[in-house]
């Protein structure tokens, strides 16, 4: 079952790109390939349970089972093991990630604080990485169980061949960027 913003794209967005960008074919048109959420938590080398409590949270704001990601060298000077848990991370693709593209832009996003939109700054190869401080702007998050607040990034991976394009792909979707271009 296709959702709101995947009908949106088919019959919104991949004509208004088409007609910006002047492709020759609909297979040109830019599209959200996955959306990659991590957590980084340095302080799981000390408490075992902030992993445990990582993965229960992304898996509850995303709908898909969270794993861990583990250390992949030693470092005396952080007390880290080789293979040690360090973050958490989820990839999304298909229909559970349009759905939480939708719930991050309609419920998420605008109950951060002082919210004036977000930083236009692609990688240069048309992708995005959002950095979020607190991970209780979710609604699935209960506040009244959070020991610890954790940020997280979020990484929208396209299909675009530039930064113009991933931005006008994203822009479309509704992510709203504070510094319009052009």
């Amino acid at each position: 079952m296709a959702t709101t913003l995947q009908k949106d794209y088919k019959e919104r967005i991949v004509p208004a790109l088409e007609r910006e960008f002047n492709y020759s074919t609909v297979m040109q048109v830019p599209r959200l390939e996955k959306i990659v959420i991590n957590q980084g938590i340095g302080a799981a080398t000390q408490d075992k349970k902030l992993i445990e409590t990582a993965i229960n949270e992304l898996s509850a704001i995303t709908g898909q089972k969270a794993v861990a990601t583990l250390s992949r060298k030693d470092i005396s000077n952080f007390k880290l093991r080789k293979k040690m848990p360090v973050g958490v991370r989820v990839t999304l693709r298909r229909e559970r990630m349009y759905e939480f593209l939708e719930r991050l832009i309609r419920v998420a996003l605008p109950r951060i604080r002082d919210f004036k939109g977000i930083e236009g700054k692609l990688d240069g190869r048309g992708n995005y990485t959002l950095g979020i401080t607190e991970q209780i702007i979710f609604p699935e998050i209960n506040i009244d169980n959070i020991n610890k607040l954790m940020g997280m990034n979020i990484t929208f991976v396209t299909s675009a061949e530039t930064d113009e394009e991933g931005y006008a792909l994203l822009k479309h979707f509704g992510l709203p960027f504070k510094n319009a271009k052009k």
